[in-house]
C-alpha cells in the first residue's frame, strides 16, 4: 500500500488529494496515518471559508475540491492508522501533502511520522512530499550518518518568494497563517543538504498546472524521491509519482 502521512487537521486539499485520486484511478491501493488514527480533514480556509476578495487566487480549485469530496468518502480516509501503528513491511510508498496552518505541527514535528518517510526512502520505497511536507523529509535522520535523509538529494518545497508572497497578501487580516515557523520552509530545507545548490527553487514566477497541461508544474526527482512546491505543481506531482509506483517492481 502508499501510505498517506497526515496531520491531525489544517493539510492541504489540493496536495493531498490530486495524487490519490491519480493514485486510486490506476488501482493503486492508498492508506492514511495521522497522529493518533483520528479522521484528518484540510485546512477549512482553503476549503471553504477563504480569504475575502483573494480567494479566487488563493482557494483550492474546483477540480481538486472535486478530488478531495472523493477521497473524504473513500473507506479507508475514513478509518486511518496512526502513526505509532504503521508496519513497514505493509508500507510500498510514502506521500507527504503540505499545508501552511498551525495544525499542520502535528505532522511535521513528529519523530513518529519522520521516521517512516525516513525508512522508507532510505529502503529504496517510491516517496513523495510537496510544500511544507517537505519539511518532515528534511526533518527525518539517516540513523547510520545522524544527518537528514535528504542531505545527499536534490530537492525543491515552497519557496521563500511563494511562502512570503502569500504571507505579504494576507498579514494584515490573517496574521501569521501562512507563516507556519518564522524560518522559511527553504531556509531549513537547505540547512539540511550537503550543498544549497542542491535547493531548486524552478521558474521564478510559478504557473498553477492542470491535469492537461501538467508541464506547466514544476518538480524535482533525485533516485526515489520526487518533490514539489505548491499546489500549483500537483497534477504534475501526481503523474510522476504514480508513475513512479508503478515502475517499482515492489507489491502495492
Amino acid at each position: 500500500m502508499i501510505l498517506f502521512l497526515l496531520p491531525d487537521h489544517d493539510y492541504d486539499p489540493t496536495e493531498s488529494a490530486v495524487p490519490w485520486a491519480a493514485l486510486r484511478d490506476a488501482g493503486i491501493p492508498v492508506r492514511f496515518a495521522t497522529p493518533e488514527g483520528r479522521v484528518a480533514l484540510a485546512d477549512d480556509r482553503l476549503v471553504e471559508r477563504g480569504f475575502s476578495v483573494l480567494s479566487p487566487l488563493l482557494m483550492t480549485r474546483s477540480d481538486a475540491l472535486r478530488d478531495y469530496d472523493r477521497m473524504r468518502e473513500d473507506p479507508d480516509f475514513q478509518s486511518p492508522l496512526a502513526y505509532s501503528d504503521v508496519v513497514d513491511a505493509e508500507v510500498s510508498g510514502v506521500l507527504v501533502p503540505g499545508g501552511h496552518a498551525p495544525g499542520m505541527k502535528s505532522m511535521l514535528e513528529s519523530t513518529t511520522a519522520q521516521n517512516i518517510f525516513g525508512r522508507a526512502l532510505l529502503s529504496g520505497k517510491p516517496v513523495a512530499a510537496v510544500c511544507h511536507g517537505v519539511l518532515l523529509a528534511a526533518r527525518a535522520q539517516d540513523p547510520a550518518t545522524g544527518r537528514s535523509v535528504l542531505y545527499d538529494r536534490r530537492t525543491t518545497a515552497v519557496t521563500a518568494t511563494l511562502e512570503l508572497s502569500a504571507w505579504n497578501l494576507t498579514r494584515l487580516r490573517l496574521g501569521t497563517y501562512y507563516r507556519t515557523y518564522p524560518q522559511t520552509v527553504q531556509a531549513e530545507v537547505t540547512a539540511a543538504l550537503r550543498d544549497p545548490r542542491q535547493f531548486e527553487r524552478g521558474p521564478l514566477i510559478p504557473r498553477r498546472d492542470t491535469a492537461t497541461r501538467r508541464n506547466r508544474g514544476f518538480t524535482v526527482r533525485d533516485r526515489n524521491y520526487l518533490s514539489a512546491r505548491w499546489p500549483g505543481d500537483c497534477h504534475r506531482l501526481a503523474a510522476e509519482y504514480r508513475d513512479l509506483v508503478l515502475a517499482d517492481p515492489a507489491p502495492h
